[in-house]
């Protein structure tokens, strides 16, 4: 079974200055593997974090339930030649190139999306850094360990849907983000995401939103 706690904390520890190092982040990290990592939502973005406690709190009071610790998912892939991290965050600049982005799309409404401020990037970033890492809780965790999951995964990067960010736009009862790029990248390749849980007491808002449209595409004949 895939679970958050599955964790391999030669991954996890921090260096004399307190910050992640990392070559430990990607020691263990053989030609094949795919591992996810759970991050708090606004790890080092102040803003970020009380406007997603904001969010939690209303959608706690709404579902009559206790507050939940909300994350946000990365993945890193390793094949024989390179390491790639794959993550969708804001747009920081315009060397996008640099960062391996492969797409973009709109947060909040479409016409926001005109501006740099409200979009958001895809990026399949060769030898990459993931922000934060050293925040990520019960991380990193093998997802899978084959070589043709692996390149699945890298190849699906590119297509993956780029609706608007933090709406439901595709009708799925989810928002679309930046969990919802990796869920679908995971089932597309055929991973068993049913066994990808978040760590305890918390929740990635926009994973289902993924799996619902991932499984839209892969139903056959007129019901895709």
């Amino acid at each position: 079974m895939i679970r958050s706690g599955a964790r391999r904390d030669d991954h996890q520890q921090p260096s004399q200055e307190g910050s992640l190092v990392t070559a430990r982040v990607t020691s263990t990290l053989t030609p094949g593997a795919v591992d996810l990592y759970w991050i708090p939502l606004g790890a080092g973005a102040h803003a970020v974090r009380l406007s997603g406690k904001l969010y939690e709190a209303i959608k706690a009071f709404i579902g009559h339930r206790p507050r939940c610790v909300l994350y946000h998912t990365a993945l890193e892939v390793g094949v024989p030649d390179a390491r790639f991290v794959i993550e969708s965050a804001p747009i920081l600049d315009r060397r996008g190139r640099e960062r391996g982005v492969v797409a973009e799309g709109p947060v909040g409404t479409t016409w926001a999306g005109r501006f740099r401020l409200f979009r958001y990037e895809i990026r399949r970033w060769r030898g990459g850094s993931i922000p934060d890492a050293n925040e990520a809780v019960s991380s990193p965790v093998r997802v899978a360990s084959d070589l043709a999951g692996a390149q699945r995964v890298l190849d699906l990067v590119p297509s993956v849907p780029t609706p608007v960010w933090g709406r439901d736009e595709l009708g799925t009862g989810d928002m679309w983000n930046s969990n919802s790029l990796i869920s679908w990248l995971l089932l597309r390749a055929g991973v068993d995401t049913g066994q990808i849980l978040p760590p305890s007491g918390g929740r990635a808002p926009g994973w289902d939103a993924g799996l619902v449209v991932g499984r839209r595409e892969m139903a056959p004949g007129p019901s895709r």
